[in-house]
């Protein structure tokens, strides 16, 4: 795909489905702390992948007063089929944003926050100026705060990953969603082994950044394969490995073939512990962003057991 350019031709169709099992339950929660947290987001003009892309933890989440701020606007330049996020010409960058989003880290005292963004190919350098940019105004306005970067891949933009790596995230998340072979259908306009590589470098850039990745389950892929992810990831000094159910957002998006058994979730995390990832999340509504403070804290402690003895 030219940069610049919609990628549309990603959307699935509609398509019969197996019936939702009884272990996916959507949490609801009439705390009083999910409608203050929505409320400041509109006040300061943020954006939230939590509603974009309809997150099944949202009122969990929310309640906790953990939120993952989506950045550089909420329409995106791809049209990936398991995404419910806007696809089209998104609007000018804001140059508000990182200001305002560090205001609401620090307002809500957040020990962790994860950014995320649309993927933006019509900028020429992707939206990485951005991340550094909020970065940056997280350490001045909250400096306690521990930042993880859920980013694009950035693809076909030389430099764009270095000016996130400078700004140092204490995390540095981004998703390789599904197995190769289904990368046409499900992930259009991506490349694995371009995403692979971002992984690898981010990495090398700074090694003392934990690095992150994950895929969904239940759109067609072979046991087999998701052993080669794991192996791939690993191959690229990933740290942390994340596994969820994909659940389809609306009937325009692609089907679900098929959804896995939380026993079948149990399988993969020890298959992945033993392949050396320092921290593992597989379970039925695990998403990226689920419990990252916590796991945050994790990555540290198995870190910290994998040192030296003084």
């Amino acid at each position: 795909m030219a940069d610049g350019l919609i990628q549309i031709e990603g959307r699935g169709t509609a398509g019969a489905e197996p019936t939702r099992p009884p272990w996916i339950r959507i949490r609801l929660s009439a705390n009083p702390k999910v409608e203050e947290t929505r409320a400041l987001m509109r006040r300061l003009k943020l954006n939230t992948v939590c509603e974009e892309a309809a997150c099944p933890n949202l009122s969990e989440c929310w309640a906790d007063r953990h939120a993952t701020v989506m950045i550089l606007g909420s329409v995106c330049t791809r049209a990936c089929a398991f995404c419910n996020v806007d696809t089209g010409m998104p609007d000018p960058v804001d140059p508000h944003e990182p200001e305002h989003l560090a205001s609401a880290v620090a307002e809500l005292g957040l020990e962790h926050v994860v950014i995320t963004s649309v993927d933006r190919d019509d900028l020429p350098d992707g939206g990485a100026q951005q991340f550094a940019r909020s970065i940056d105004q997280i350490r001045t306005l909250a400096p306690e705060t521990t930042v993880e970067v859920l980013t694009p891949d950035f693809r076909r933009k030389a430099e764009a990953l270095a000016g996130v790596m400078e700004a140092a995230p204490d995390v540095f998340n981004h998703n390789l969603e599904t197995v190769p072979r289904l990368y046409r259908r499900v992930r259009p306009g991506a490349d694995y082994q371009h995403s692979l590589s971002l992984l690898a470098e981010a990495k090398r850039f700074r090694p003392e950044t934990f690095t992150k990745s994950g895929i969904m389950v239940g759109l067609g892929e072979e046991r087999e394969e998701i052993r080669q992810v794991m192996d791939d990831l690993r191959e690229a000094d990933v740290d942390f490995f994340t596994v969820g159910q994909y659940l389809r957002p609306t009937p325009r998006h692609a089907s679900v073939v098929r959804y896995m058994p939380p026993e079948e979730f149990d399988e993969l995390a020890e298959e992945a512990r033993e392949r050396g990832f320092l921290v593992v999340s597989a379970t039925p509504l695990t998403r990226s962003s689920y419990h990252a403070g916590k796991d945050f804290r994790r990555l540290q402690a198995a870190r910290a057991a994998t040192l030296p003895s003084r």
